[in-house]
């Protein structure tokens, strides 16, 4: 697991993972501390994919948490918890995730789409498959979050918000330009119909 290629904010999720561990007094740092620590992301891509989604994030952050009550724990006080060999193997399909869709850096949502297809019974990817997050829904949600951008810098959080702004201001525009334009038709019609309306009142009053 090489940081130094993970997004500002993929860092921030492995390193708040490990936080986790050693809170929870566990002996290893699993998929499941990092699906928590991704959950809970202020300013996360994660967060908005499940937004998007209509998915209670709630229930995923209670449902993770109670696997993680489940894990083992170290009995001789604190120590420094190792990364698993699950989360080794979630690490590097993460970083082939990067590679074949041509991002320079591990962003947050390679994290994702790894946890989802860790399969078998991972507990991070069964609770994330009962909510309904499959891979095919994340990467078409991407798509309206990212766009045609790659992952380019350690910081394409910045990038995706602008983009999404940017749609969210065409959208207001291109609504706004339809009630322009209905406005303008509701107004010919009116002036077509006022002349009309004036000569029927006249020819009943002849």
């Amino acid at each position: 697991m090489n940081l130094q290629k993970y997004t500002e904010k993929a860092q921030e999720a492995v390193l708040a993972a490990q936080s986790l561990a050693t809170e929870h007094n566990n002996t290893q740092i699993e998929p499941e501390h990092l699906l928590l620590a991704l959950l809970e992301q202020d300013g996360g891509v994660v967060p908005a994919i499940l937004q998007k989604l209509n998915v209670p994030i709630a229930p995923l952050i209670q449902q993770t948490q109670s696997e993680i009550d489940r894990l083992a724990r170290l009995s001789g006080g604190p120590a420094e918890p190792r990364v698993s060999a699950r989360l080794n193997a979630v690490a590097n399909k993460a970083e082939t995730e990067a590679k074949n869709i041509k991002d320079d850096f591990v962003s947050t949502e390679h994290l994702l789409l790894a946890l989802i297809d860790e399969g078998g019974r991972a507990p991070a990817a069964q609770v994330l498959k009962a909510a309904g997050v499959t891979r095919d829904r994340v990467l078409q949600v991407l798509s309206q979050i990212r766009g045609n951008q790659r992952v380019t810098s350690q910081n394409p959080e910045a990038t995706y918000a602008a983009l999404e702004k940017y749609g969210r201001d065409l959208t207001a525009q291109a609504a706004q330009d339809r009630n322009r334009v209905f406005d303008r038709r509701l107004a010919d019609e009116d002036r077509l119909e006022a002349p009309l309306q004036g000569r029927v009142l006249l020819d009943m009053l002849a």
